[in-house]
Order: structure tokens, then C-alpha cells, then sequence
């Protein structure tokens, strides 16, 4: 069932959640619960940003900002006002970790390509920024990796700026902390993450936000109470460090969870999570990668085709597999699809649409005729 989970009361072991178009109240009894939430996107209170910037945390904001750069290809090219063309065709990216360097270097291969079909346009009025306070990008895998990074980025035409952070947006013109302003149509935030706010009411102890579990990803002082992935603060074997939230470590904490809840039902030793961290990878466009893999660090063709590969594996059923790998395969050999699956004015109808049924919709019956209550059993036979 698809529901948004809105308050977990972890002594009386409920959990509440809303459903559908009308929002239904509902309320489950739990014996176990994993709290699996992840992390949201963390606009550090600008009211400005978080209304006007662009995110990179799931499959709709991806195709948002594809759809996004090909309109305003088109609003550029119909724009005869040269500093205006520079301003639609102009793309910030806040935050220089793994998905901005990755997400630069994406946006800079689509927003190139694709305005060679509009001979209006010249190469030179696309900048693609990206806004970084530290001294060079993709921290996570050091700086001699972090420099190829950002000298492949600049060899395609990235402007790299280091050492500031974005302090402001306003929807036309990105402010940076150190007085220089930018003008761009489009700023894409991926500059911190905070944990949901669930996770932030519950009253369990934490590092950074995250729920510090014990090495059965137990939560200790609440019974049936599990956490896994970004949310989660598991402890390393034999150190005072936690594992990174990294979805490596996220997917194989969750089976580990899945086998120590099977476990606790029936009795059975429970196991503690061990992992050794494989490696980085991160791709930074034009067919280039970095990684960082078992203490040997590479780059180029090599690590490109390698984070390919990891992420292609992880693709679950093996339709799902072959269809992307099709698509990938056509994308090299005729190069990039650059239809707009749905455009901007249509998702500007489909909201001005969905506001309508919802002002024109019947009042939602009271509360108490409406909710419902239920308990999450496993049985033991079924596991057995």
C-alpha cells in the first residue's frame, strides 16, 4: 500500500499515515517497524531556494529538468534579447559532491547536444556553473580524483567556481556569499540533505540526525523498533565511526533488518551487520568516469563503463535490465532522445486541474467515520 507516513509514536507502537486523493487517515499497530525514510533535501531555511531551485532526489525531478532544458532551449531561441538567451541558457548547480558533479556533467552534455538543433543558438551563450565551498570537487573520493573531475568538467566548457556557497535565489539571478551574482532560469540544489521529519519527533537518540542503531539495527530502548539506510547511524565493528549513508550500504542493511525481524519472531540468533565498503564511482559526462574501488583509484572510459555496469546490476528483474541496457545501447549508437515527455504548461495545467477537483470535491466525511485501524501480524507459519 502507498501511503505518506505523517507520525510514528514509537512507545505505543503505532504509525499513522495519510491516503489517496482525500488524504484518509490511517492508523496501524505495529509488532515490527523498519524505518527506512531516507533523507529530504535540506534548503537550510531560504525561502527562496527551496521555492525556486531545482532538485535531483528522485525519478521525477530528472525528468522535470529534462523536460525543463528543452523548453527553455526553445524559449531562447525565440528570445531576441542577448542577455536574456544567456539567462534561460544558463544552469547553476549548487553543491559539488556526487550528484553535482554527476548532475554537471549530465545537464552539460543534454543542453549541448540538443542545441545543435536550433541553429539560433550558439555554444557559447550555454554556461553550465557549478558552486562549490570547498577546494575541489567530489570530496568523498580526494582530491587527486576531485581535480581530474574538475579538469574534465572545465575541458568541456563547466565553469568550476570554489570556495562559495549559494546564498540566495530569487528564480532569476543565483547570489552567492561572496557578493557575485549570476543570472540563470534554472538553479539545481544538491548542496545538503536533513532527515525527514518523522525521524527528527522521534525520541530516540541520534548522530547528525540520523537514529543511532545497534549493529542488529535495533533501536535500543524500543522494542520492534528497526532502522536501515540514510536515516539510519549504524555502528562500524570495533570503531567509534558509522557507516556512510550510501545506498550500497543502504540495500544490504536492509536485508540484514528483513533477516534479524524474521529472527526475533522466531526465536533465532540474531546477526550484526559487517560490510567492507567496495569503492566510489561517479560519472562526470562525455563517457568519463572516477573511482575510487578496493584502495586503487582510476578514471576515464574504464570507470565510466564501470559505473554503468554497478548501477545496471542493481536494476531489479532481468526485463528491467534489458530494456535499459537497449536504451542505453541506441542512445550510443543514435544518440540522445530529446522529446519532451511532458511538457512545462502541462504540468501547469495538471496542477491548475488537480487544485480545481480539489476545491470543487465534497467535504471529507469526519475523521471518526473515516479511519481506519488495522494490526501488521507475521505469521510465524508463513515464515517457517
Amino acid at each position: 500500500m502507498e501511503a505518506d507516513v505523517e507520525d510514528v509514536d514509537a512507545n505505543a507502537r503505532k504509525i499513522r499515515c495519510v491516503h489517496g486523493l482525500e488524504r484518509a487517515k490511517l492508523e496501524f499497530q505495529f509488532d515490527h517497524l523498519l524505518l527506512a525514510l531516507g533523507s529530504e533535501t535540506n534548503f537550510f531555511d531560504d525561502a527562496g531556494i527551496r521555492d525556486w531551485a531545482v532538485t535531483m532526489k528522485n525519478l521525477s525531478d530528472a525528468a522535470l529538468l529534462r523536460n525543463r532544458m528543452v523548453a527553455f532551449l526553445e524559449e531562447a531561441t525565440l528570445d531576441k534579447d542577448a542577455a536574456a538567451r544567456r539567462q534561460w541558457l544558463t544552469f547553476v548547480i549548487a553543491g559539488g559532491g556526487f550528484a553535482g558533479a554527476e548532475t554537471a556533467g549530465a545537464v552539460n552534455d543534454f543542453v549541448r547536444e540538443t542545441a545543435k538543433f536550433y541553429p539560433h543558438l550558439g555554444d557559447e551563450e550555454i554556461r553550465i556553473i557549478v558552486i562549490h565551498p570547498g577546494d575541489h570537487l567530489l570530496p568523498e573520493l580526494g582530491e587527486e580524483l576531485g581535480r581530474y573531475a574538475e579538469r574534465k568538467l572545465r575541458e568541456r566548457k563547466v565553469e568550476v567556481i570554489k570556495g562559495a556557497r549559494v546564498a540566495g535565489y530569487d528564480g532569476w539571478v543565483v547570489t552567492l556569499n561572496n557578493g557575485i551574482s549570476i543570472p540563470a532560469a534554472t538553479l539545481i540544489w544538491t548542496a545538503g540533505v536533513k532527515p525527514s521529519p518523522v525521524i527528527a519527533a522521534l525520541p530516540c537518540p541520534k548522530e547528525k540526525g540520523r537514529i543511532c542503531a545497534n549493529e542488529y539495527l535495533q533501536v535500543p530502548g524500543f522494542t520492534g523498533l528497526w532502522a536501515a539506510g540514510d536515516c539510519a547511524a549504524v555502528p562500524q565493528s570495533q570503531t567509534e565511526k558509522f557507516y556512510p549513508p550510501t545506498a550500497q550500504h543502504g540495500m544490504r542493511e536492509a536485508i540484514v533488518a528483513a533477516k534479524n525481524i524474521e529472527g526475533a519472531i522466531l526465536g533465532t540468533p540474531l546477526k550484526p551487520f559487517r560490510y567492507r565498503t567496495m569503492g566510489m564511482l561517479a560519472s562526470i559526462g562525455h563517457h568519463t568516469g572516477v573511482a575510487s574501488m578496493f584502495g586503487f583509484k582510476f578514471s576515464g572510459f574504464i570507470a565510466w563503463w564501470m559505473w554503468r555496469s554497478v548501477y545496471l546490476a542493481k536494476l531489479p528483474r532481468l526485463v528491467k535490465k534489458l530494456r535499459v541496457m537497449m536504451a542505453w545501447t541506441l542512445d550510443l549508437l543514435f544518440g540522445r532522445d530529446i522529446e519532451q515527455t511532458i511538457t512545462l504548461r502541462d504540468v501547469e495545467e495538471l496542477s491548475e486541474r488537480w487544485a480545481r477537483i480539489r476545491a470543487e470535491r465534497k467535504p471529507v466525511p469526519p475523521l471518526g467515520s473515516r479511519e481506519i485501524k488495522t494490526s501488521i501480524v507475521v505469521s510465524q507459519d508463513k515464515l517457517a
